[in-house]
């Protein structure tokens, strides 16, 4: 394995950073996070026509660059650095690859080419606050109970024949499907042009769950933007009040398997994006306490103040190498998001307390890596959550005396009969005779 970056992953990372260095600082974030759309409309079209960045990930035969997630990885890392609010994880991270593997030909054909290019965003619609249940990051669910499992509430689906859903809609043929309930914590949910929405179908007797492709004029489909902890987040409340909708392939598809892949290459994400922002926080710290004098010194000369920033360093260092290797391999995806995310809740609160007073206020930035810090920990921990996953997958804490397949365990001896009480008690055993 070659761990050095290729030539052309430095020139995307550098030429990003000088973009994002140009027209995101803090006050332009500040700024593009009270638009209607939550983002700086004008800086994603530039991304995207400059580098590519939406299909960053998506083979060039549907117009993306075609390079790996790992790429994508990397991408993130200089937007998180800069806390870009945009919509590139809601639909290249999140949308992109269920699309790509569970969608028809035709629908791929239709779908991702806009994407790649940015002209169309999309956004995944989970029910209620379970986003890393759906992606298998702090559990497996093999069920799909957060769904809906068959009960009210969530999101139900429901399949309509030819001539219903010709009287529903005037449309004057063909049958579909109709949606209905309401889904939480949507990113970019408000204005994404495409929603990816996971609903309940079937009941219990054929219970699955399944995704659907509504587009943002459909017919009953309420958006509301939520306030939130991290505006650089923007998040949606989607209400589906019989909504028509278009199933993502067939209904045979591994939904649940798909959306679990795309946990594990979105978590390697993620922990690059949680990398750059702790990298990003702590460099501003250390500018900071060089600067700021206290008793004639600057407090970044003081013994203890250079242990904490020298222990910062070090975590995100060790962040770093499990996000790079989470990129090169997702299996690891999840280890490597509760790395990030630990450092960057860790250094983001250092860098609240040595800035003083002044650190959580609106007129300074470090208040944004804090909360952007608490946000993701929220939509996609926490932690120690992660970490137990993690740990369950790998069988660390396993029985090493259980065998590996339960069918292949030896079945137990059976018990013996209990004496009965009217009977004579046995005589004792005579021993044998041994000839000396």
């Amino acid at each position: 394995m070659d761990a050095a970056f290729t030539a052309e992953q430095g020139e995307i990372r550098r030429t990003l950073r000088e973009i994002l260095g140009k027209r995101c600082g803090p006050d332009e974030v500040k700024a593009a996070v009270r638009t209607a759309a939550g983002h700086d409309r004008e800086l994603w079209q530039q991304l995207a026509r400059q580098l590519g960045l939406p299909g960053i990930a998506i083979a060039e035969e549907y117009g993306g660059v075609g390079c790996a997630p790992a790429d994508l990885a990397l991408a993130c890392e200089e937007t998180g650095r800069a806390l870009l609010p945009s919509p590139l994880l809601a639909t290249a991270a999140l949308c992109v690859p269920l699309i790509a593997t569970l969608g028809t030909g035709a629908q791929r054909s239709a779908l991702l080419p806009p994407l790649a290019t940015g002209g169309l965003t999309a956004a995944l619609a989970v029910s209620g606050p379970a986003l890393a249940t759906a992606l298998a990051l702090t559990g497996e669910d093999t069920s799909g109970q957060w769904s809906g499992g068959g009960r009210a509430g969530g999101v139900q689906a429901r399949a309509v024949a030819a001539d219903a859903h010709a009287a529903a809609d005037g449309s004057g043929g063909g049958g579909g499907w109709r949606l209905y309930g309401e889904a939480v914590q949507v990113l970019d949910g408000h204005s994404a042009g495409l929603l990816l929405v996971a609903a309940h179908t079937g009941g219990f007797a054929r219970s699955r769950t399944l995704l659907f492709l509504v587009r943002e004029d459909a017919p009953g489909l309420v958006r509301s933007r939520q306030a939130v902890l991290d505006e650089t987040r923007p998040q949606a409340r989607i209400e589906l009040r019989d909504v028509s909708a278009e199933l993502l392939g067939d209904e045979g598809a591994d939904v649940l398997g798909a959306l679990a892949a795309t946990g594990r290459t979105a978590a390697a994400i993620l922990a690059a994006e949680a990398v750059g922002a702790a990298d990003q926080a702590l460099a501003r710290t250390v500018e900071y306490v060089r600067g700021r004098e206290q008793f004639g010194r600057a407090i970044g000369s003081f013994q203890a103040v250079k242990h904490r920033l020298a222990d910062l360093y070090v975590q995100v260092q060790a962040a770093r190498s499990a996000a790079y290797y989470a990129a090169w391999d997702p299996e690891q995806g999840g280890l490597a998001l509760a790395q990030a995310l630990e450092a960057l809740r860790v250094t983001a609160g250092e860098a609240i307390q040595l800035h003083g007073g002044i650190g959580f206020t609106w007129e300074h930035d470090a208040h944004l890596y804090f909360k952007r810090a608490a946000a993701d920990e929220l939509l996609f921990g926490p932690v120690h959550r992660l970490r137990a996953h993690a740990a369950d997958r790998a069988g660390l804490f396993a029985d090493p005396t259980a065998p590996a397949d339960p069918a292949a365990a030896p079945a137990p001896a059976p018990p013996e009969p209990s004496p009965d009480p009217t009977s004579p008690p046995a005589s004792p055993p005579t021993p044998e005779k041994v000839a000396v």
